[in-house]
């Protein structure tokens, strides 16, 4: 007996009592974002990203680009799938607050006596302030639905970036940052993941074209390509993350950039549309905006702790801090920063102390500068010396040696 035929299997009815009780939560958990102050706020699925950042993240840590900052290959798997992470998740809202400058960043680059500081470290430190806000509309969502939460801001390995632009909040641009229609360059970013499965939204797409306004105008060449950023040449991150000696190929580069760099993000053509911050903890400080570069080479440790509390400047700590100051001052070209220069060679970190001979190696002529070797007998350590002796050989005209070390060093 020959077999029935088969008849096509019907699609599963719709749950609409279902799909609409996901939209009413969602509006909801929208509409708490909003009211408390975040600017934009839509949905992903956690496994949006996978297929694009697992492969990206790979190369990205094999080619080194990720410099000192090991936890990026520790973490790797479960930064590159929020499911890994927390595999009960079923969707992720992506919520973004503007902190839009009052002026133009790229101003103070040409005042060489005063410090530059990123344009998001001149108030208070955003991880603070935006967690305390997830953590309370998630809250309030949990109430709601029954749903398990947790909050993310830039405090696990999350890659917000991706997961914003899939949520179509804005889309990564060529510096590798995310870029907004509505708010340019200027987005801190924050995550709420939950166990209940809400409708995603559409992802952006790349609007930056044939531009290259942000490749061309880093002092660094820290963009190996379009799209890739090569931290070892960031200045954000030889300014935060980097430990020791800033390498002296970037240091004349770094200008008076004492904290992080926003030059990519800044020369951006959609800035026109940005706004500036309305949350007052994110406005600059006055005293934040262009800080006199003698002024900040006279705290130490507790002045530091006190003039950056509640900043994310502090976390670098005083002696990573003057250590940037002074190459700054090297670059400034004002010989009244000479004397304060000098006090740094008296100075208990080492970094310090030989950031302090470069400097004085660009503020003095090479006469003066020898007379000051001359009464510095008293230096033992050995990249402090060296600082010394590679200064005094460029100074006197000798070239580097067949290693690259200046003649005569010991």
């Amino acid at each position: 007996m020959a077999a029935a035929p088969m008849q096509p299997s019907k699609p599963a009815p719709l749950d609409l009592a279902s799909a609409e009780k996901a939209e009413t939560f969602k509006a909801f958990l929208v509409a708490e974002a909003l009211a408390a102050g975040f600017d934009v706020a839509r949905v992903v699925a956690p496994d949006a990203i996978a297929e694009q950042t697992v492969p990206a993240l790979n190369a990205y840590i094999a080619a080194g680009h990720h410099a000192s900052m090991d936890w990026l290959a520790q973490t790797a798997e479960r930064r590159s799938d929020p499911r890994v992470l927390w595999p009960e998740v079923q969707s992720i809202l992506m919520l973004g607050m503007n902190y839009g400058p009052d002026r133009d960043p790229l101003e103070i680059l040409r005042h060489r006596d005063k410090a530059a500081i990123s344009v998001y470290a001149q108030n208070r430190d955003y991880h603070d302030l935006i967690k305390g806000r997830l953590k309370g509309i998630a809250g309030r969502f949990a109430a709601r639905t029954g749903s398990d939460v947790k909050v993310f801001v830039d405090t696990a390995p999350v890659m917000e970036k991706p997961l914003a632009a899939k949520a179509g909040i804005g889309w990564q641009g060529k510096h590798s940052n995310l870029v907004s229609r509505e708010f340019g360059s200027w987005l801190f970013l924050g995550s709420i993941f939950t166990t209940h499965k809400l409708p995603a939204d559409v992802p952006a797409t790349d609007n930056c074209g044939s531009c290259r306004a942000c490749l061309d105008i880093c002092p660094t060449n820290a963009f190996p390509a379009p799209y890739q950023v090569d931290a070892r040449r960031c200045i954000s991150y030889l300014t935060i993350e980097h430990k020791g000696p800033v390498p002296h190929e970037f240091r004349q580069a770094m200008g008076n950039r004492i904290y992080g760099c926003d030059d990519c993000l800044a020369v951006c053509p959609w800035n026109k549309f940005a706004r500036q911050a309305h949350e007052v903890k994110l406005q600059a400080r006055d005293d934040l905006k262009a800080p006199a570069l003698a002024d900040l080479l006279g705290l130490d440790d507790p002045a530091f702790r006190t003039f950056f509390s509640g900043s994310p400047v502090k976390r670098i700590g005083r002696n990573r801090f003057i250590r940037n100051v002074l190459i700054a001052c090297g670059n400034s070209a004002d010989a009244g920063l000479i004397g304060p220069c000098k006090a740094c060679l008296q100075d208990d970190s080492a970094d310090i102390r030989g950031a302090a001979v470069w400097a004085l190696s660009r503020l003095m002529d090479a006469d003066a500068f020898a007379t000051l070797r001359l009464g510095a007998t008293g230096e033992t350590d050995a990249q402090v010396l060296f600082e010394w002796h590679l200064a005094e050989s460029q100074l006197s005209g000798r070239p580097p040696d067949a290693d690259g070390n200046p003649q005569g060093l010991i």
